[in-house]
């Protein structure tokens, strides 16, 4: 078993956001073997460009309100407590809502080899 506090895991810049920052709380690094948690804070008018990733991932709304688009110009609007799964390759963006910043959980399950 591991526990991670509050106050632990590693501050990260993803590829592709911006007026964002994470937290890795686990992953690989520290222990993990096929998942990795973090917590992403995006500001006001923060986001993500359309782009892909060869990771499934969900994203879980802790606060605020996003809009995931799809590459087909499907939008989501996720609220506190509303969550998204992402399978590999697919292509989506992702902004704020408001003037609230937002806190996304991510969940990522890392390449199984």
């Amino acid at each position: 078993m591991k526990v991670v506090r509050a106050n632990e895991g590693t501050v990260y810049e993803a590829p592709n956001h911006f007026n964002m920052w994470g937290v890795r709380k686990f992953g690989p690094p520290e222990g993990a073997k096929n998942i990795n948690v973090s917590i992403s804070e995006f500001l006001p008018d923060g986001g993500a460009t359309m782009c892909s990733s060869d990771k499934e991932r969900i994203y879980y709304v802790l606060r605020g309100s996003i809009t995931v688009e799809e590459e087909n110009g499907t939008k989501h609007v996720l609220n506190e407590g509303d969550l998204i799964h992402i399978l590999p390759g697919e292509n989506r963006s992702m902004a704020v809502n408001g003037l609230v910043a937002a806190r996304v959980l991510v969940i990522m399950l890392m390449n199984i080899k």
